[in-house]
């Protein structure tokens, strides 16, 4: 029988024909019925998004594929192991039984059928299976909910930074926007391939890494207004304090983990940048002095993406740079301050970057 109406529509997967004109007949008053004559046939039917059921009665002794194999192949795939599975045989045996519901069946119905505890315990397992969706749905909507509170007020804090500094809280969206131009290149550019795969980068991680920009300077929050604000070129004892504040993110984002966790999928990254973003390919950087491939990939994408806007951009310490001129400074930095393959990519979507900065500029 067709799926022709808002009824559920029941998965009868039985080799008997008079077992399933019996089901057929229990059932057909409130449900819709879809029948199966063997494990194959149930598979195609199951996969059919039109015909989709809501929950499968289904025989164990069948020819060429039994229901066990049946069973396990559902709970296998997402997409199919939260259907309810109820197990109707002949077979009485414990073990049977127990084998059943330990591969994630939802109930065990014996032959001969008793009408009322069959539409019993699939009405049951059916509103059950309802119930449970819809509070999978409501946790995910409310866990949604929480994490975009949670990300806004990261970034709020962020901006709080950029706006302590005398800087617009535009630096911020530049170097995400920014960071996501070149992390796209590398992707989705062939020449850059092996290095995406050497660092297992994929789309939840470039999202992650992304999002992780916001806090790169989150440390200057605890660098005093006369060294922070200061017109001017540092001297060596100001710069030295100056270079703290790569330390101070760190223990503040440690202090986040510590108590909320990374929940956000991404403070981890947000450490690593504030870290070490101010270390170089050469080893000459700081707070560490590590070098090369010792420098996560995240906080070596953000020092480039960093560099570039400061230089376009006017600070109370200098002028605004043209794009050129910065392009000139980053490619000469190539394998000195930065990592050469991330200078290629810049220099792939430095027209991006211009363009961006253009728009966006303080």
């Amino acid at each position: 029988m067709m799926n022709t109406d808002k009824r559920d529509l029941i998965l009868i997967v039985d080799d008997n024909e008079i077992n399933r004109m019996m089901l057929v007949a229990i059932l057909e008053e409130d449900y819709e019925t879809v029948e199966a004559e063997n494990g194959f046939q149930a598979l195609e039917v199951v996969y059919q998004p039109e015909m989709r059921p809501k929950a499968i009665l289904l025989d164990i002794i069948m020819p060429g594929m039994d229901g066990f194999e049946v069973l396990e192949k559902l709970k296998a795939d997402p997409s199919t192991a939260k259907i309810p599975v109820l197990i109707i045989t002949g077979e009485t045996s414990e073990e049977t039984e127990s084998r059943g519901l330990t591969m994630g069946a939802a109930d065990y119905v014996p032959k001969p059928f008793n009408p009322e505890v069959v539409k019993a315990r699939l009405d049951n397992h059916i509103a059950l299976t309802r119930y449970q969706n819809e509070l999978e749905s409501l946790v995910e909507a409310k866990t949604n909910e929480l994490m975009r509170t949670y990300e806004q007020t990261l970034e709020v804090l962020a901006t709080v930074v950029e706006y302590r500094s005398l800087e617009s809280g535009e630096h911020i969206k530049r170097t995400s926007l920014l960071s996501e131009i070149m992390i796209t290149k590398l992707m989705t550019d062939p020449q850059f391939a092996d290095y995406i795969v050497k660092y297992s980068l994929d789309a939840k991680m470039a999202h992650s890494i992304v999002r992780a920009t916001a806090l790169h300077d989150i440390g200057k929050i605890s660098i005093s207004d006369n060294i922070l604000l200061k017109p001017g070129r540092l001297t060596d004892e100001e710069f030295e304090i100056m270079k703290e504040h790569t330390q101070f993110g760190a223990q503040i984002i440690d202090e986040i983990l510590n108590t909320l966790g990374d929940s956000a999928g991404y403070l981890t990254y947000c450490r690593e940048i504030c870290f070490f973003h101010h270390e170089r390919w050469d080893g000459l950087g700081y707070p560490t002095k590590i070098a090369g491939e010792d420098i996560p990939f995240s906080a070596r994408l953000l020092s480039i993406v960093d560099v570039y806007d400061a230089l376009v951009n006017q600070r109370v310490y200098k002028p605004a740079y043209s794009h050129s001129e910065a392009f000139d400074i980053i490619v000469e930095s190539k394998g000195k301050q930065f990592d050469p393959t991330l200078v290629d990519a810049f220099v792939a979507v430095s027209g991006k970057f211009e363009e961006l900065e253009t728009k966006l500029k303080d």
